[in-house]
């Protein structure tokens, strides 16, 4: 009697989709399909009995009643509940719907329990989003996961299947633009693999702000308000029907212009098809791909390496496929940006590749059930590359490699800076200390100065190690506001100022 072949399996749970990735003991790594899309929204819909729908189902359910929809959970990280209707969930339960969903078709389709299990998550999630992810991916069945940050994995896949030179020392620099965030990362090879040098991004920015702009841009060419407010705002399940075929054809036509000039969009109240052509969605999506790219130009600034040290700039993720944004990201850092053909599946494909090599079991491998197609998710092509900027890369078919380097003649790498953020908090810790000794020797009452100071300090450390890249700063700019109080309290001492 035969058993499956042991099996790694790494998944990319994301903002818009989820996607999976097997890696075979023979080296192969494959896409896991969900309903004939390595695609899997990351949707949930909440019904009556308080069960969850994820992926496709989910969203075509939510004309039934948009309440009970939520299309991004991954935005909802940070709050304790999600009201779905008359139901409130926590995130861990919304999160463990989607891994539950990958894990019930990893072992339907492969026959077995993987292995081992790689989850990726952003760079900038500390212990408290990572430990919402684990107990999620625990309740799933997903048993003892390893958990990786996106941009190692993206830069994994870069070295290992796109057959990149990255000495030691020098970094990949990645480019994720994804359906709702952007993060861009500096990742520096070590001896032992990829570590995350800077990084920097925008929560609330992705592929489906670029469709809300196109919304707004038909909206004020065509049709009435009472119409629009027909669609934007659906009280039936006709209108919600129709919002639904609105937006899918939106995103539709956004993805065909990546690979053509023009494309139709359908508006059904209006009964009306209204011509997109490329130059129009460039005017739409330019200001936010302008902003992504000076992100990036930041982030490689910050990583504090020699020109010649950045080794490559990795374009990830399905909004990445836009031609504008290879062009402007060229045009930004004078640096040709590559781009491969599976956006979306990198980082799944990655997290396999990252994780150790599995043992051959002589053993044959399953046969994949077969199962008749179902609709699924439009699915992106890529685009050509656009002339001059990126450079388009096919993924080569290999054997997946460790990470660790080989001998290279690359200079030794540097030392690793301290981050700047951490400079930044120390200063102003240090300069606080300053004053409160200061306001000593003045014979002033710092008690009160001593208390906010601490506070602060708390505050910031806790925020620096645990909320990511913008929380932290609004306790810095506290702590100026305190730093600049106890100057003024010495000053006014010193001078005898009432």
């Amino acid at each position: 009697m035969s058993h499956p072949t042991r099996f790694a399996l790494g998944i990319d749970f994301g903002t818009s989709h989820t996607t999976g990735a097997v890696s075979r003991a023979d080296g192969r790594v494959d896409a896991l399909m969900f309903d004939g899309s390595p695609l899997l929204p990351s949707a949930v819909f909440a019904q009556p009995d308080r069960g969850l729908l994820v992926g496709r189902d989910a969203v075509d359910s939510a004309r039934l009643d948009l309440a009970c929809f939520e299309p991004h959970p991954k935005r909802r990280i940070d709050d304790l509940s999600v009201l779905l209707g008359a139901h409130e969930y926590s995130v861990v339960e919304l999160f463990t719907a989607v891994l539950g969903r990958v894990q019930v078709e990893c072992e339907r389709t492969l026959g077995g329990a993987p292995a081992s299990v790689t989850i990726t998550h952003p760079a900038t999630w500390g212990p408290t989003r990572k430990l919402v992810l684990r107990e999620a991916a625990q309740a799933a069945g997903l048993i003892d996961p390893s958990f990786v940050p996106e941009p190692v994995a993206a830069a994994t896949y870069y070295l290992s299947e796109l057959g990149h030179d990255v000495p030691t020392g020098s970094a990949v620099v990645v480019h994720d633009f994804g359906g709702g965030t952007f993060d861009a990362s500096a990742v520096v090879r070590t001896e032992t693999g990829f570590d995350v040098r800077s990084v920097d991004g925008i929560d609330n920015l992705g592929g489906v702000d670029i469709d809300e702009a196109i919304l707004r841009h038909l909206r004020n060419g065509v049709g009435t308000d009472e119409q629009w407010q027909r669609l934007v705002a659906p009280s039936t399940p006709a209108d919600r029907r129709h919002w639904r075929m609105l937006y899918d054809d939106v995103r539709t036509a956004k993805e065909r212009l990546s690979r053509s000039t023009s494309a139709d969009i359908f508006i059904p109240v209006l009964d009306q098809d209204v011509h997109l052509t490329r130059p129009e969605l460039d005017t739409l999506a330019r200001p936010f791909v302008e902003r992504l790219s000076r992100v990036v130009g930041a982030v490689i600034d910050s990583c504090e390496l020699p020109p010649q040290a950045i080794a490559g700039i990795f374009m990830v993720g399905g909004a990445s496929r836009m031609p504008l944004a290879a062009t402007i990201l060229h045009q930004t850092t004078g640096r040709s940006p590559v781009v491969t053909d599976r956006l979306e599946q990198v980082v799944a494909h990655g997290a396999v590749l990252a994780t150790a090599p599995l043992s051959p079991v002589e053993a044959p491998a399953p046969t994949v059930p077969s199962t008749a197609p179902t609709p699924a998710m439009p699915s992106a092509v890529a685009a050509p590359p656009v002339a001059v900027s990126p450079v388009a890369v096919s993924p080569v078919a290999v054997s997946p490699v460790a990470v660790s380097p080989q001998p290279t003649m690359a200079p030794p790498a540097p030392t690793t800076p301290m981050p700047s953020r951490l400079r930044m908090a120390a200063i102003l810790l240090g300069t606080q200390v300053a004053l409160l000794v200061a306001l000593a020797f003045e014979g002033i009452e710092a008690r009160p100065l001593l208390l906010i100071f601490l506070i602060l300090a708390a505050t910031t450390m806790a925020m620096l190690w645990t909320r990511g890249r913008h929380a932290w700063r609004t306790a810095v700019i506290l702590q100026v506001v305190t730093a600049v109080l106890g100057v003024f309290m010495v000053v006014s001492a010193r001078f005898g100022w009432s």
